[in-house]
Order: C-alpha cells, then sequence, then structure tokens
C-alpha cells in the first residue's frame, strides 16, 4: 500500500520534526548542529519559507514553518537531501542519515501556533540540556535570535 500525498498548503503552517536513522545521534557536535541550522536557513530563502522556531537536539530536530507558495514536500526534500549529502560527505560515509519521512503536522495560525513555538524552544529545557534559566543559552534553536541583548554561549 502506497503512501498518502502530503497536504500542502500555500498558507499552511506545519510543526515538522525528524529524527537520526535507529535514532542515532546525528547532531552531536556543535558543528553538525551548526552546519544544520545553516542549511536550514538555505532552505528556507530558497523555498521562501518563515520560521517561526526551530530547535536541533542530538537526535531529532523540530522546526515551525509557513510555507506561502505551498511547497513543503521540495522544501524538505531539498533541506534532508543537501543535509544528508553534507554530512556523509564530510564523514567520508554512505546510506541513510534520517530516519524515514519526516512528520508533518498541520498547524493552526494564533494561540496554537504559539503554543507550537513554545514547546519547540522548550525541548533543551524537556531533555535536562539546561535548565529553564539557562534556556537562552541553548544556541541551536530559533529562541536565542529572538532575544537581541542575548550574548552567544558555549552550547
Amino acid at each position: 500500500m502506497s503512501r498518502r500525498p502530503r497536504l500542502e498548503s500555500s498558507d499552511g503552517i506545519y510543526h515538522i520534526i525528524n529524527r537520526g536513522n535507529y535514532r542515532s545521534d546525528i547532531f552531536k557536535s556543535a558543528s553538525t548542529k551548526m552546519s544544520f541550522e545553516d542549511t536550514l536557513l538555505e532552505a528556507a530563502e530558497k523555498s521562501n519559507w518563515q520560521i517561526y522556531a526551530y530547535c536541533i537536539m542530538r537526535n531529532h530536530f523540530h522546526l515551525a514553518i509557513a510555507t506561502p507558495q505551498g511547497n513543503l514536500v521540495s522544501g524538505m526534500q531539498w533541506l534532508q537531501s543537501t543535509f544528508a549529502n553534507r554530512f556523509n560527505k564530510f564523514r567520508k560515509q554512505r546510506g541513510h542519515l534520517f530516519q524515514g519521512r519526516y512528520k508533518s503536522i498541520i498547524v493552526e495560525p494564533g494561540n496554537h501556533l504559539a503554543q507550537l513555538v513554545n514547546y519547540i524552544h522548550l525541548n533543551p529545557v524537556r531533555a535536562g540540556i539546561v535548565s529553564i534559566e539557562d534556556l537562552l543559552t541553548y544556541t541551536y534553536s530559533s529562541l536565542p535570535k529572538f532575544n537581541t541583548s542575548y550574548k552567544k554561549g558555549s552550547n
């Protein structure tokens, strides 16, 4: 049985989640997290996405994005394949990097989107990586970029 096609909308807002193949820690190093962040920003520019929030954890990532051009599938294909190719080339590896099909959940604007943004930004706290007081020091998330008075930490 084939998979159902994804719903795409020119006014769609999505919560995107994917993790490393076999739940592996693909984002172990700071440089890998920064590389994914750079690739995400490239994908957003190429696809004309609006990024509301993101968080890169050791073995998965969360995104809250809007797709004004209704191009979720092509943008995510570019993001994941480009990052996987760069990751594998750098490490002289081959094969799948991500667990499979990313999860995309349609999000209503307004309060639902605000709750999602909070949920995404609180991931490092729930995982025990940082305390709520030190959340702004977790630099692999969009939260520190929202706070202009923040000075980059070393997480």
